[in-house]
Formats: structure tokens, sequence, C-alpha cells
């Protein structure tokens, strides 16, 4: 099969997908609901109706599961992409945990309470510890190559996660509020929290999209990319604030959802190629796709609870991870 028939057939699935798992993820639940109530929804028609509410209350948590799914597999492509290592993603890096920290000391310390300031608490701290963990992994022989950077994350998540849990644990309110919302959750979320998050996400994907011819010469030795006049260093910046913000505003709103930006840039990328515009367009169909998948998964499994959205990336998601590593470690050998 031809590249561009393959991208074509790829993108046809995940936009398929992507709408199975909008009409799934409105219209299943504790209540189950119809078509026509759906319908009604969106045309507002019966408002009284309690079907018509339960739709209305889902459309919040649906449109965010998009939102949050792609940012999370766009900000992998690009770290991915500026590290060259294919199992780098917020979780794997540390980011998550940056971005966790500084929402809990902002929370314990000065009782901040609204979203923007948790976006910017978050941002601040996915900034920093990404440039720390990279900073540390590129020490000593070889520089950071993906190993070291895997380790090193680890080492930094560890190391974060005891300070997290210090400042929480003497505090019970602090410790709740933490409690429910690390699991990683797109429930809960109002069009309000949306469209203060909107306009962050839309201009870190443009930018991203942007970049992506510059990403493609950064595919090639730095020798080579130099020479065609690419600034090697302005791109992997702005690459990385891309994916910081990215990443830490989906924080800052579901918690730390795990795995989405590993599994679905690693996967797609195998399927496709390493040209960057498919790529970015493909991780964000199929990352919104899995992410509210997930969240069907964990109503369905939870019943008549639910699971969170978080639990189950993680339960899908490892067995991926362990799959990247082994076909890492047999083609090294």
């Amino acid at each position: 099969m031809k590249q561009s028939n393959k991208i074509k057939a790829i993108t046809i699935i995940g936009i398929t997908l992507l709408l199975i798992s909008v009409f799934l993820s409105i219209t299943y639940g504790a209540k189950s609901v119809g078509l026509s109530d759906v319908w009604n929804a969106i045309l507002g028609k019966n408002p009284d109706s309690y079907n018509v509410n339960v739709v209305q209350a889902r459309l919040p948590r649906t449109f965010f599961g998009i939102i949050a799914g792609a940012s999370l597999s766009i900000s992998g492509v690009l770290m991915q992409s500026i590290t060259r290592n294919p199992i780098a993603d917020p979780s794997i890096l540390g980011v998550n945990t940056g971005a966790s920290l500084f929402i809990v000391f902002g929370i314990s310390f000065f009782n901040i309470q609204s979203k923007l300031s948790y976006m910017g608490l978050a941002f601040i701290g996915a900034l920093l510890t990404s440039l720390f963990v990279y900073r540390l992994a590129s020490m000593g022989y070889s520089g950071a190559t993906p190993i070291k950077l895997a380790i090193s994350g680890a080492a930094i998540s560890t190391a974060l996660s005891s300070l997290i849990s210090i400042i929480v644990m003497p505090d019970s309110s602090v410790m709740t509020t933490y409690r429910f919302w690390q699991i990683g959750s797109i429930g809960g979320t109002s069009m309000d929290d949306i469209m203060l998050l909107l306009p962050f996400t839309i201009l870190a994907i443009i930018v991203s999209f942007l970049l992506s011819g510059n990403l493609d010469t950064m595919l090639l030795s730095e020798e080579t990319a130099k020479s065609l006049g690419l600034n090697i260093a302005g791109t992997r910046i702005l690459a990385a604030l891309c994916g910081v913000l990215l990443c830490a505003c989906t924080t800052a709103l579901a918690g730390p959802i795990s795995f989405i930006g590993l599994m679905i840039p690693h996967l797609i990328r195998s399927s496709i190629g390493s040209t960057h515009k498919p790529l970015i367009i493909l991780s964000g169909i199929y990352g919104g796709g899995i992410l509210l998948i997930s969240d069907v998964l964990g109503r369905i499994l939870g019943a008549p609870g639910e699971l969170e959205s978080g639990i189950m990336t993680a339960l899908i998601g490892a067995p991926v991870f362990v799959y990247i590593i082994r076909k890492a470690k047999l083609q090294s050998l």
C-alpha cells in the first residue's frame, strides 16, 4: 500500500473511532439515553426533559476528553521528537509530577483555587521539571540517551512524589483534594473550564503544526540540519514549550493522566513513519478517541459507579509500554 493511501486509511479509521467514542461518551453512563435525546440537547429542545439534561451534563466531559487526549498525545509527539527518545512522554519524563507538585504547593501554602492559577502553576512546574530531567540526563558520557532520560525521569518523579506526600499528609483537607485529583479524570469539568483551557491548547497545537517542517529536518543529523539553515536550539525550545504547555494545562484540570502521550504517538509513528504533519494530526485524533474510550470503559467496569479514566489509561498503557521496551531490546540485539 502506498504511504499516502495508508495515511488516508488510518485517518478514516481514526475519525471513525473518534465519532464512535463521542457517541458512547454522550449516551452511556448510569443513565443511558437515546439519539433523540442527544439531538434535542444539541438543538436546545425539551430543556425540562431529564434525559436532555443528562446529555447536556455529559457534553463538557466529552468535549474535554477530546481536548485532553489530543493535547497529551501531541505533547508526547513533541517530546519524543526533540529528545529522539521513543519512550518519552509527560509521565515518563516526570513532567506530570512536576506540575502536580506546584499545584499542591499552591493549594497548601497559598490557598489557590482558581483554574487559571492551576494552569500557571502546572506550566511552571512542568517546565522546570523537564529542564532539570534533561540536564540530569545530559551529564556524563554520551549525553541524554533514551535510557538515561527514562531513568532520570523516573528518579525525579519518585523524589517529587515524596515531596508531594510530605506537603499533603499533615493537612487532611489538602490530602482529600489531592487524592481525587491525582487519579486523573476528565469528569467534573465545566464548559467555563474548557473555554479557559481552549486558547492555550489551540495556540500550542498551531505552533506545533508550524514547527513540523523543522522537526522533520531535525530527524537528519545535526550537521545536516545546521547546513540547511535550521535553528536547532530555537526549534527545540519552541517545541518543548508547546509540549509542556499542552501537558500542563491538561494536568491542571484533569490530574496526571498517564501513558496517552506515550502509546498513541509511538503506535502512530510505527504505522505511518515520522513525518510530523500527519503524525501530529493523527496523534491528536487517536488520543482524543482512546481517552474517551478509556473513560467509557471505566464507567462499564466500575458500574454502578465508575473507574477514573486515569486508572484505565494506565491499565491499557502499561502493556503497551512493556511491548515498546521489548521491541527496542530486540532491535538492539
